[in-house]
């Protein structure tokens, strides 16, 4: 419990109405979108200022507090799932747009600045922020840098860690800490920037973050290839790439999700195709025509029954708009989802898709499977009902198969959605002992009373 004394020091520094005791208030922050139990914090505090940020981690550190920084808790591994009787600072305040350098094409932003507002504000200007989760509506900044969030565009442009150039944050004693710069190249001491990336809080607490941004494509072109066959559409994923074209975006989506989808969206997805590839090309024009083109060759040889080019951006976007409801379509299915984040190398796509409609049958699970299938990021999505024990024990031993066959074609338990707790008993498996201790004396090292998200990535 949070003694009075304590509850009046966190009013002192954030001010009263930013500290939340209730219990209603409470349960708000005891979850996150992960299919985990709820934790119910000690208190919640919403600091407006960085200097009352550094005063709240300063705090906690002093009186052994576990602290919990949330954005908009849209994670899905467990990440923001606070400690029992901890704090949990939630980020919504901290939302300002502090520059956007057109010269020097970089933005400086504080880390609850949701990340679709800070795309729009850049687009406006002719710059361009790729990175682009599913949760881009909501999703923070700041979590997306401690997630490392991935999304639609990361084939062509990455994910966020790979426009990062710099962070200001708190360590534990709530002392600011510099990395990076807002130059091209910095290579001064430690790559710090890298090892905060990722990190969900348990290494230090953002304040700003500096982001690079890239000219905005000249032109773009989006299309929808429809097949007969989930094996063949991810037989021309794996094409598309061996011919060294590089799609901005390049998704598939098996038959059940496109039915949930169009049922949801009416998007005109057509409901009988077993599969599809919504693929979009951009850059010059010139460019866009050509990769169009091959792209467009290269999937009527693997077999697709027809393709679809949007002629107008309401088209383009309509598409674009029905993919981004997919897991809300599939949520709807059933009492309960469970989102998962097999990833492997992009040859590979075909085997996987393969293992996991197998392990579909072998449990007896719907699993409808869409994602970004041109840089080997699935979502194996589980539909079912947690109140059910019996399902629920297929659902656990349905996941731990995900992650063995992944980790078998070279893959990695995570691509976008971070370890959190959800991940990190399966840890070991991609990596070993070794690598935990080093990470556990590194955590321990920066973080000695362990109040930075206990019990993330590495347990403890």
């Amino acid at each position: 419990m949070i003694s009075q004394s304590l509850l009046e020091e966190f009013q002192a520094k954030v001010g009263a109405d930013n500290v939340f005791s209730e219990d209603t208030d409470r349960l708000t922050y005891s979850y996150d979108a992960a299919v985990l139990e709820p934790v119910m914090p000690g208190l919640v505090v919403r600091p407006a200022t960085g200097e009352a940020l550094g005063q709240v981690v300063r705090l906690c550190n002093q009186n052994r507090i576990a602290l919990t920084v949330r954005g908009a808790g849209t994670n899905l591994s467990g990440g923001t799932i606070p400690i029992a009787g901890g704090v949990v600072v939630v980020t919504n305040a901290l939302n300002r747009i502090e520059e956007i350098n057109e010269q020097d094409m970089y933005a400086v932003v504080q880390p609850g600045v949701v990340t679709a507002k800070l795309a729009a504000a850049v687009e406006a200007k002719g710059l361009f922020y790729p990175p682009d989760p599913g949760s881009q509506a909501v999703s923070t900044l700041g979590g997306n840098v401690a997630e490392n969030a991935g999304g639609l565009r990361g084939l062509k442009y990455g994910v966020t860690r790979d426009y990062v150039m710099g962070l200001q944050f708190f360590d534990v004693d709530g002392q600011p800490i510099k990395t990076g710069s807002r130059t091209v190249k910095c290579a001064t001491g430690y790559n710090l920037t890298g090892l905060m990336v990722g990190s969900e809080g348990t290494l230090g607490v953002f304040n700003k973050i500096t982001l690079k941004l890239i000219p905005l494509p000249q032109d773009r072109k989006s299309m929808v290839a429809v097949f007969d066959e989930m094996g063949s559409a991810s037989e021309a994923v794996a094409a598309i790439i061996a011919s060294h074209v590089v799609p901005a975006t390049l998704e598939i989506m098996d038959n059940f999700t496109i039915r949930a989808v169009e049922d949801y969206s009416h998007a005109g997805l057509p409901k009988e195709a077993a599969a599809l590839l919504l693929i979009e090309v951009d850059g010059h024009p010139a460019q866009v025509a050509d990769d169009a083109a091959k792209v467009e060759t290269i999937c009527r040889q693997m077999g697709a029954a027809d393709i679809r080019v949007a002629k107008t951006a309401a088209e383009r976007d309509k598409v674009w708009a029905a993919r981004r409801t997919a897991l809300s379509a599939l949520a709807k299915l059933r009492p309960t989802l469970v989102l998962e984040d097999a990833t492997v190398p992009r040859s590979r796509i075909p085997a996987m898709v393969k293992a996991i409609q197998a392990i579909s049958a072998r449990y007896g699970l719907a699993i409808g499977t869409f994602g970004h299938a041109g840089d080997g990021n699935l979502h194996p999505t589980i539909l079912t009902d947690r109140r059910d024990k019996a399902e629920w024990k297929k659902v656990e031993a349905a996941i731990t198969d995900i992650f063995d066959q992944a980790l078998a074609l070279g893959g990695t338990l995570s691509g976008e959605h971070g370890t959190g707790i959800a991940k990190s008993c399966y840890l070991e498996k991609e990596t070993s002992p070794a690598t935990i201790l080093y990470s556990r004396r590194l955590k321990a090292a920066l973080d000695p009373n362990n109040i930075l998200n206990p019990g993330k990535i590495i347990g403890g």
